[in-house]
């Protein structure tokens, strides 16, 4: 079962990361493309903005759910550093409960907002307001797998480049 989980999990890191990458490069294009609107056509760009910011929604929560993965949390690799023995094994059992209550909660109400702002549409586009939202319980879902998987084979890969 651990490995199946691990397979599973080392799939959807990738393509998470690779997903807030190309997110990335895509809001960086619609910047450009609304400055080139604005200053240069000096028309500028109705729907620009108001993208890069849904698509920055989707981009944080997938790269939380990488930076989760690999132990890249500032306090908890703070905690993680100062127990030692038995104490360090508890340490990352609270921090495995903490993580997987706090996305069970976030995966509940996002569940929730998404299904009530469904009428609702963007204010530059006919498209629902549903579409942006639903990257909180998607995170929160891929979070509660990386927690899993973080707990069952933990890395902590920035400890590596720590001072």
């Amino acid at each position: 079962m651990k490995s199946f989980i691990l397979a599973i999990d080392r799939r959807i890191t990738g393509l998470c990361m690779t997903v807030a990458c190309a997110i990335l490069a895509v809001i960086s294009c619609l910047g450009m493309w609304q400055v080139i609107t604005r200053f240069i056509f000096s028309q500028p760009s109705t729907w620009t903005e108001e993208i890069m910011r849904r698509l920055l929604i989707w981009m944080v929560m997938l790269g939380t759910v990488v930076a989760l993965r690999q132990g890249a949390l500032i306090s908890v690799d703070l905690m993680l550093r100062v127990s030692r023995g038995a104490w360090r094994s508890t340490v990352r059992w609270v921090i495995t409960l903490v993580n997987l209550t706090f996305f069970s909660v976030v995966l509940w109400f996002g569940v929730d907002l998404v299904w009530r702002v469904r009428f609702q549409t963007f204010a530059s586009l006919d498209l629902s307001m549903s579409w942006a939202y639903a990257a909180i319980p998607v995170g929160a879902l891929l979070g509660l797998l990386a927690t899993v998987a973080h707990h069952a084979d933990p890395h902590h890969d920035e400890l590596t480049t720590a001072q």
